[in-house]
């Protein structure tokens, strides 16, 4: 926790003031917060009411304040419009190339994220925050290139004008004239790490734009006339000085609720804001406008009515679009489906506790509607006088062409045709039906089947014909089966109540029929989504590979969103690979770039998102709980699977499902696998162990016979005798050394076999004592075999004043033996080898070296695995156990060991050991009182010099023998 000082904050709080206590989960929320922060690059933002203020000049000074403190700052995109001043801060800084996209016959320059981020400078400049990238670009925004950048850990710093907020977009364009296009999310801005304002006054700014230093001479005098009046400019002003204010009070009100623990200022207040086709963008904004200013979460919905089914495709389109902006304004938006909107918006509001609800309001009511109160804000009044209700009216007039318009407000007369047209073959089905039974049925009775007829038409076709079929059937029954026949005249005056009965009747079989209708079909979709979700979910639970996974997923998937799916699988170097559909020809065009950009960041992109939206398919990552495990590439077609909220929640819970078994299948492989190698393992050790035993005893004895053999063949030989037995018997001592070394050879490898057996077993008890480093390193070129060692130039470097090390001698002796060794049978006679000890901070470094052939390249640390040889096909001799040894001891001692190539060529193994302080030597005069009066000394005293190995600079002729 000593990296979260909030946290440490909040917990110190809880102490003191037991009300500001913050529960568990936020406690949690706050550090994953922090965490995520430490590796996010910083925002900063020069904020401006308009152009021409400096904000990009002030962006350079400030860049080049870094650059003089030695902070690597590099430029992505700067746009000085032609003004000298600004673009001589421009010079000695380093750019990055522009990326050229061609546009029909015009090549645009853009700013190259592929480059920055290869380039990955500390602090990166990236002007024009709200700026639109040509297509085929990565992103269709600058500022999600700047997010990207930001999550790869780079400090950015950006311009922006207070007119590209979203929020504010339509306030700005009221006061100008001008509609903005390009935008940014005001997410982007709150969430900036700093925000610097650079004002300048309007009399300053329109003076600037007379002198030329803002636009051209001719730009200048039209953008005086327009945009830049003074009245503009001051509204522009404030606005800027009203949200930087804003900003600012986040930054306090976050550090203080960080430092006493808790939410300051926890807001109560909640916003349901309901929108339909209706409605426009100014709804959406307004509400992101209230909700911020009240510090309120706020959710946004659309409720899908059997009205609203049955209207022209582009209202329901206009409905999800109001809900993507929304949600780019940082809400949380659903989808719901009833018969009643008021019904649907009042339960989704107590389910989510929202204490306010926002709707749009028409400037002028229809009669019917003001006489019946039907309109939603009448039910939510009626139905929750609690709920505070906010009525925003909607603009007269839309800002869309009045081609699209026209196109918007007016169903296709096919559409109508293929409802009504139905209806009303329908009545007069039932019309010529009925007339030959017209003498056997009373009139009565009659009327029951006109009645059938409009059930019928409201469960095929909806409300309205339903409507249409009860006035039809009224008329019908009038005309030819009242008296007088044939006309509309009525002889009894109780058929009028007949009539009217008749058609109220139908109207209402009609509206309930249709709304039963709507309600089973929207049960039928839930419970074929839920269906869905459990039979992935049982079908993944059975499945015992990554195919079988990749199969049902890709299976499930298709069938439940009625579209083309795919999965990329994570391989075991971590790359995509094709699903099963890859082998059968039917896998999607998939773009491996953009599968690859989805895994890495773990967020959807292509088709619907804000990464490469023009793209035809949808990539949706596979989130498990440890990583992201795959690719999920979906073509959508026409499902709207990327706009509506319900469906990709949906297709989103399908992916979470496949990732999870995958993660599990993944992890069952791991604990299989270490099962299996612990208990190879074990059984490797156990036959060790036996065999070592087994074969200690027979082999010294073969040693110990050798080396009597060989001592009796050299007295023969050094006795007067024939020549003949002479010549015989120096051969037959030849062959007893030759048994005897291959004896000793072997024998060192039973008990390496055995050493290693009881290092893995735990049952070796280390000796720790204090050691000379001088006396290891002499005994252990003692043990080595003096043949080979005279074959090579020795270096010794042992500093005099080498600290004492802390360890087992015996153990340690035997890793400089394996190690001299080592050297000694893989490098060729007559070149040098080395041993030198140094001290590196709180560490003793020994090194053994020689000048050979060096290690494999790339096998540098596999050379420690037990039975690894350097080179597996060598003629040396050897079960590759040595090395491994070395570093179980090693590591035993609480050290480590590396191997490495020399740049001057050869080998060299760095041992390293902790360093511990050494006991103090006792004065002569303190051991010789001890001595008398029979007292043992505190601490042994132990003098390195008396047994010191002498460095030499050139090897020893003969080394000494033991």
């Amino acid at each position: 926790m000593g990296g979260h000082p909030s946290f440490l904050h909040a917990w110190t709080a809880t102490l003191t003031d037991p009300e500001a206590r913050l529960s568990p989960d936020a406690l949690l929320a706050q550090v994953q917060q922090n965490d995520a922060q430490a590796h996010r690059g910083k925002l900063k933002i020069f904020f401006g009411a308009s152009p021409g203020v400096g904000k990009t000049y002030a962006m350079l000074k400030a860049a080049r304040r870094l650059r003089e403190q030695g902070v690597d700052v590099c430029i992505g995109i700067v746009e000085t419009h032609g003004r000298a001043d600004t673009a001589r801060l421009l010079e000695d800084m380093e750019p990055l190339a522009l990326r050229e996209v061609r546009r029909g016959r015009l090549t645009l320059r853009e700013f190259d994220l592929a480059a920055a981020l290869q380039r990955h400078p500390a602090v990166l400049l990236v002007d024009e925050l709200a700026h639109s990238n040509a297509p085929g670009c990565r992103h269709p925004k600058r500022w999600q290139d700047v997010e990207e950048l930001l999550a790869s850990g780079v400090d950015i710093y950006t311009t922006l004008n207070v007119q590209h907020l979203e929020s504010v977009s339509d306030i700005v364009g009221s006061i100008t004239g001008v509609q903005v296009r390009e935008t940014l999310p005001d997410r982007v801005f709150e969430a900036a790490d700093e925000v610097v304002l650079v004002d300048l006054p309007p009399d300053e700014l329109l003076q600037r734009l007379r002198d030329g230093k803002v636009y051209l001479p001719e730009q200048a005098a039209h953008a005086v006339r327009n945009f830049f009046r003074k009245g503009n400019l001051l509204a522009l002003r404030q606005l800027a000085l009203r949200l930087t204010a804003e900003q600012v009070e986040g930054e306090m009100r976050d550090y203080r609720s960080s430092r006493v623990g808790g939410q300051v200022w926890d807001a109560a207040e909640a916003l349901l804001v309901c929108v339909g086709p209706h409605d426009d963008a100014s709804l959406v904004r307004a509400a992101a406008r209230l909700a911020d200013a009240l510090h309120a979460r706020w959710h946004v919905i659309t409720v899908e009515t059997p009205a609203l089914q049955s209207r022209h495709e582009a209202r329901r389109d206009h409905a999800l679009k109001l809900l993507q902006l929304a949600r780019e304004l940082g809400a949380q938006t659903a989808m719901l489906s009833g018969a009643n909107a008021a019904e649907a918006a009042l339960v989704y509001a107590r389910t989510h506790n929202l204490n306010r609800a926002m709707l749009g309001r028409s400037p002028t009511w229809a009669w019917w509607r003001r006489l019946l109160g039907r309109s939603t804000t009448a039910l939510l009044a009626h139905q929750a006088p609690d709920l505070d209700l906010i009525l925003i009216t909607r603009a007269t007039q839309t800002l869309r062409p009045a081609a699209a318009r026209s196109a918007f407000d007016l169903p296709q007369a096919g559409a109508l045709w293929r409802r009504y047209l139905p209806a009303l073959l329908i009545s007069g089905a039932i019309t010529l039906l009925a007339s030959p039974l017209r003498s056997y049925f009373d009139l009565s009775n009659t009327v029951m089947l006109f009645m059938l007829g409009v059930v019928a038409v409201a469960l095929r076709f909806g409300r309205g014909p339903a409507a249409l079929s009860a006035i039809v059937n009224v008329l019908a029954f009038d005309y030819f089966y009242v008296p007088p026949r044939f006309s509309f005249a009525v002889s009894d005056v109780q058929y009028i109540f007949t009539f009217g009965v008749m058609l109220g009747v139908g109207l209402l079989i009609g509206h309930l029929t249709s709304h039963l209708h709507f309600q089973a079909m929207v049960a039928e979709q839930r419970e074929r989504r839920t269906h869905d979700l459990y039979e992935l979910s049982r079908e993944l639970s059975g499945a015992l590979t990554t195919d079988q996974v990749a199969e049902i997923g890709e299976r499930v998937v298709q069938a439940s969103f009625r579209c083309r799916a795919s999965l990329l699988l994570l391989g075991m170097d971590d790359s995509l690979q094709p699903g099963a559909d890859a082998a059968s020809g039917t896998a999607l065009p998939v773009d491996a770039e953009l599968a690859r950009w989805c895994l890495q960041h773990g967020e959807p992109a292509g088709h619907g998102t804000d990464t490469l939206p023009s793209a035809a398919l949808f990539y949706l990552p596979l989130k498990a709980p440890m990583r992201v495990r795959g690719v999920l590439v979906v073509d959508p077609g026409d499902t709207r699977l990327s706009t509506i909220p319900e469906l990709r929640r949906l297709l989103e819970t399908c992916a979470t499902q496949i990732a999870i078994a995958l993660e599990r299948i993944h992890f069952v492989s791991v604990a299989q696998d270490t099962l299996l190698a612990m208990q190879a393992e074990r059984m490797r050790n156990s036959l060790l162990s036996t065999l070592s035993h087994d074969l200690r005893t027979p082999l010294t004895s073969l040693v110990g016979a050798a080396e009597v053999l060989a001592s009796q063949l050299a007295a023969q030989c050094a006795t007067p005798c024939a020549t003949q037995a002479t010549a015989s018997a120096a051969s037959l001592h030849a062959q007893a050394l030759i048994i005897m070394r291959q004896a000793r050879r072997l024998a060192h490898m039973v008990d390496d076999l055995l050493d290693m057996a009881r290092l893995q077993s735990g049952q070796v008890t280390l000796r720790h004592d204090w050691q000379s480093v001088e006396e290891l390193v002499g005994s252990a070129l003692r043990a080595v075999d003096p043949a080979q060692l005279a074959q090579h130039p020795l270096h010794i470097d042992l500093p005099a004043d080498f600290p004492l090390v802390r360890a087992d001698a015996v153990l340690l002796e035997r890793v400089l033996v394996n190690l001299l060794d080592n050297a000694l049978k893989f490098t060729p006679p007559g070149t040098p080898l080395g041993v030198r000890a140094q001290v590196q901070g709180a560490e003793a470094l020994l090194t053994v070296w020689d000048q050979g052939p060096g290690l494999p390249h790339g096998r540098e640390r596999a050379v420690f695995e037990k039975f690894t040889r350097g080179e597996p096909e060598s003629s040396i001799p050897g079960v590759g156990l040595g090395l491994a040894i070395c570093r179980v001891i090693v590591e035993a001692h609480g050290g480590t060991i590396a191997a490495a190539n020399q740049p001057m060529g050869g080998a060299a193994f760095s041992v390293r050991l902790p360093l511990q302080t050494a006991p103090q030597l006792e004065p002569a005069g303190d051991a010789e009182h001890e001595a008398e009066t029979g007292k043992s000394p505190a601490a042994a005293t132990v003098d390195p010099a008396a047994h010191a190995l002498e460095p030499t600079a050139a090897p020893p002729t003969s080394p000494e023998l033991p």
